[in-house]
């Protein structure tokens, strides 16, 4: 660093077009674009060529501008090959904390002198479907603690080009104060085994130059007993930083509880759901003629099953929204016909990501969603019904709703004569599904439910003589104080049967 740092600008460009990187700008941006490339990817070769610049221009006498030996071109070197925007570069981070130039602070882990150079896997971030990547600025680097403090803090300096700088300033506002263009700050596990998912480490703090970062929260849990999670998610840092060519300081503070994290900073473009539907619309739809195949292969005849298929139903209800499909969509790995609505898909993943289909509940990426151009050619067509059928010929009809069932009773049993014109009506159960409610009904004047005639009646009466009998009896029923009296039994004429 220190060599580095005593470089002329000739010598920072000789350094830097060595390895492939832009020789333009002015010095001090050559001097932190030199000491990036020391902190993070030097080889021997490159340490080679630093020392040569330097006794170049120190131990020779009459020489100001070291020239580059012939046998050291960029071109002659394919191990660094891979230094343009989004290559793997290999590189380890040494725990050990030396002094630093105190004109640019401390670098990424105090990394004060040049790093081994060891051939590894290096650390990936899946692609997110709202984030387009424009520049890699940091690579994924680990994040090594310095002590055995259970806080630690990982400081890093950068600084924005002049073309960076004017794609943040002449970006659209997603919302006031909030470029489409930003600088974000990505943290994942160190796991080179496959592209990983944002990941933030315990006691996470973003400091960006002289103010703290807002990091997403957590999202309340409703079950007791689990633990609330955190939307993991690139933070913003565009914001707080400055723009021009003046170096920005990053501070990430974590939790060292035996985890090993990775962080990466990126110059982004970030899209909205309305643009993310618009290219779906584009590339994504799936011809009607491609969609009726998979239809006649979902019901094609297995001889190996007992029971034939003749016909799958599919509904134009979303299942997210229960409204009806406007633009059917769904995962070219899902085993369903059954669509989902593209426009709510997308929004709901634009304010909380998951990208799980709402069918089968699999994973349903952005980049594996088709849209259904049969059923939205259908859709057009059949718009009095909420559900359709394929049959095995690819064809399709419409299903229609099937009319409620009436729920007046259906078969009375027995009808009871009473008093002062009232007939009980005892019903049978009703069948399964129905909605005829079990029970004894009352109706005046011997009128059914809606003033239709009744049913047959069976008249019970408890003797054959006549009503001035029977009120003379209960007078003197009523009369008699001494106790209650017997019950007396009807009897039924021979004869009488159900009105069912």
């Amino acid at each position: 660093q220190n060599m580095v740092m005593s470089f002329r600008v000739s010598d920072l460009q000789m350094l830097l077009g060595f390895v492939g990187r832009s020789k333009s700008g002015l010095k001090h941006e050559l001097v932190t674009r030199a000491l990036q490339l020391v902190q993070f990817d030097c080889s021997p070769e490159v340490f080679k060529k630093i020392k040569e610049l330097y006794e170049t221009r120190y131990n020779k006498k009459g020489s100001d501008v070291a020239q580059p030996p012939p046998q050291h071109r960029a071109e002659a070197l394919p191990l660094h090959s891979s230094y343009d925007r989004g290559s793997a570069v290999p590189r380890t981070l040494p725990t050990t904390n030396i002094d630093y130039p105190a004109l640019y602070g401390k670098y990424l882990n105090g990394l004060g002198r040049l790093p081994p150079k060891v051939a590894k896997p290096e650390v990936r971030l899946v692609k997110l479907p709202f984030y387009t990547t424009l520049d890699e600025l940091l690579k994924p680097t680990e994040l090594v603690p310095q002590n055995n403090e259970k806080l630690q803090e990982s400081p890093c300096i950068f600084a924005l080009t002049p073309r960076q700088v004017e794609l943040i300033r002449n970006s659209r506002e997603l919302q006031p104060g909030v470029k489409s263009v930003q600088v974000v700050l990505r943290i994942c596990y160190t796991d080179t085994s496959s592209p990983q998912e944002d990941q933030y480490p315990p006691n996470i703090a973003v400091k960006v130059n002289h103010s703290y970062c807002s990091v997403p929260g957590y999202y309340p849990s409703n079950k007791p007993g689990v633990e609330p999670k955190r939307p993991c998610r690139p933070i913003n840092l565009t914001h707080l930083m400055y723009l021009s060519a003046a170096t920005n300081r990053i501070t990430v503070t974590w939790g060292n509880y035996g985890k090993s994290y990775s962080v990466g900073l990126y110059l982004v473009r970030q899209m909205t759901s309305a643009e993310l539907l618009q290219r779906l619309k584009t590339i994504g739809i799936k011809h009607p003629e491609l969609c009726k195949a998979l239809v006649k292969e979902k019901l094609r005849l297995d001889p190996d099953s007992e029971i034939a298929t003749t016909g799958v139903r599919v509904s134009l209800i979303c299942p997210l929204v229960k409204m009806r499909l406007s633009v059917p969509c769904r995962a070219e790995t899902c085993a369903h016909l059954q669509c989902f609505d593209a426009v709510f898909y997308l929004q709901m993943n634009e304010k909380k990501p998951t990208w799980m289909c709402p069918v089968c509940d699999k994973p349903a990426p952005y980049d594996q969603l088709i849209i259904d151009g049969l059923l939205s050619k259908i859709l057009t067509e059949c718009e009095d019904a909420d559900e359709i059928e394929y049959l095995v010929d690819g064809s399709w009809c419409p299903i229609r709703a099937e009319k409620e069932r009436s729920c007046s009773p259906q078969c009375p049993i027995l009808v009871l004569a009473g008093q002062e014109g009232f007939h009980f009506t005892l019903w049978l159960p009703p069948a399964p599904g129905s909605s005829d409610v079990n029970g004894l009904l009352a109706t005046p004047n011997g009128n059914g439910e809606n003033g239709k005639a009744p049913a047959d009646v069976v008249d019970l009466t408890l003797d054959s003589s006549s009503s001035e009998e029977e009120e003379e009896e209960d007078e003197e029923e009523d009369d008699d104080d001494e106790g209650p009296q017997p019950k007396r039994r009807c009897s039924y004429e021979k004869g009488l049967v159900s009105a069912c």
